[in-house]
């Protein structure tokens, strides 16, 4: 049995077309693995804080120095790294926001990535902490990017998993959604077709 993490991050929550790969992502898992644990967190709907000092202090002050607002933050930081470390599999669900990731998912990122517990400090330099993992990444583009300077989504996320040790990272792309009926239809069979080989 395997557990599976879904992170949502479109700001829409209808006609998100990241949104619909998930959906379909995930009916296909549970049709083909339905032992399997899943679960959902939206960052849309349910908005993590972006990194700030009361978020610093709770992983840098002792706990009996903690005031309660860094107990809080540190609280939050520790449930969504939990999520995190219990699951097998990790799916991210992104949109195209300005060349780059949601600022949703980046802060995101930014309680999950932490030093001694995701990855750590060794004298050969950081180590990630979470080999084994398998990620898969979901994005909805409104024009064609993969594999050019303007993609700022798929080598920070590569890079940002790696750092963490997941090295076994599957990236879809529905591209072309914003250029028009033909790219549109064209990238969203791409995109379905490659989740329906995945799950």
């Amino acid at each position: 049995m395997s557990r599976i993490l879904v992170i949502e991050s479109s700001a829409r929550q209808q006609g998100s077309v990241s949104r619909q790969l998930t959906e379909q992502f995930i009916a296909q898992w549970r049709a083909a693995n339905p032992a399997d644990t899943l679960t959902v967190r939206d960052l849309a709907a349910n908005p993590v804080p972006h990194l700030d000092a009361n978020l610093l202090g709770g992983w840098m002050t002792p706990s009996e120095q903690q005031s309660e607002a860094e107990k809080a933050a540190l609280a939050l930081s520790n449930t969504l790294t939990d999520e995190l470390l219990a699951a097998d599999v990790l799916v991210l669900a992104a949109p195209m926001y300005n060349f780059a990731i949601p600022s949703t998912l980046k802060a995101w990122l930014d309680h999950v990535l932490r030093a001694g517990v995701t990855f750590k400090y060794t004298e050969n330099g950081p180590q990630g902490l979470l080999g084994g993992k398998r990620a898969v990444v979901l994005t909805a583009r409104g024009g064609i990017y993969a594999g050019s300077a303007m993609d700022h989504q798929e080598p920070y996320l590569r890079q940002a998993l790696a750092f963490v040790g997941i090295h076994d990272v599957s990236f879809i792309h529905a591209e072309g959604l914003n250029l028009g009926n033909e790219f549109m239809q064209r990238g969203l069979a791409q995109a379905t077709a490659q989740v329906a080989q995945l799950a």
